[in-house]
């Protein structure tokens, strides 16, 4: 078995586990607000310091798992200045991919420290390690790292064009805007009509 399909099959098995572990963050996120919000509202319910710092630590892990599963489908902002099949649209789509691993290292590189840092603090109303938090960027790092390779290699192997069919997120406006040639070029009867008058 070779390393693309290793690593294809790898990050399969992250992205199901992220996608189970990003619904539980987003009910916990909820759950907590629902009865921050009640605790303040309604006197026989407890209130409860803790909910804020852990709906804060929940809503932090999502954005940075999120952020990862973006790399993979490449669902982040993309600003498209060239044709996707010109040398300069697969250039910059490269780039793009190159962009993303960088940014994967410098999380892990920076994120190791900052996790390490959390150890030494305890959230005031939780009185959770602060490393709870502080992981998520070494996390988010590695992951994005993990699928920026996978990327970047099943590029090189297959090309761009087929791991983008295989990896990214499918967009409709892509599927059903008719061809730009038609909106721009007029029909042959107008263009006629113009010329005669």
């Amino acid at each position: 078995m070779g390393i693309i399909t290793a690593l294809g099959r790898f990050n399969r098995a992250l992205e199901r586990v992220l996608n189970a572990v990003l619904l539980m963050l987003l009910a916990a996120f909820i759950l907590l607000i629902i009865y921050q919000i009640a605790s303040r509202n309604l006197p026989m319910l407890p209130a409860a310091y803790a909910t804020e710092e852990l709906s804060r630590f929940a809503f932090q892990w999502m954005i940075m798992l999120g952020t990862a599963l973006g790399v993979l489908h490449a669902d982040h902002f993309v600003l498209e200045a060239f044709s996707r099949k010109s040398a300069m649209g697969r250039f910059t789509r490269v780039l793009r991919d190159l962009a993303c691993l960088s940014v994967g290292v410098i999380f892990i590189v920076f994120g190791q420290t900052f996790a390490v840092s959390g150890f030494n603090r305890i959230a005031s109303a939780s009185q959770l390690p602060m490393v709870v938090t502080y992981s998520a960027f070494l996390v988010c790092g590695v992951l994005i790292v993990l699928f920026s390779l996978q990327r970047l290699l099943l590029g090189a192997t297959q090309g761009f064009d087929a791991m983008e069919r295989e990896l990214d997120t499918s967009s409709d406006i892509e599927d059903t805007a008719p061809p730009t040639n038609r909106i721009d070029t007029p029909s042959t009867n107008q263009s006629q009509q113009e010329t005669r008058s």
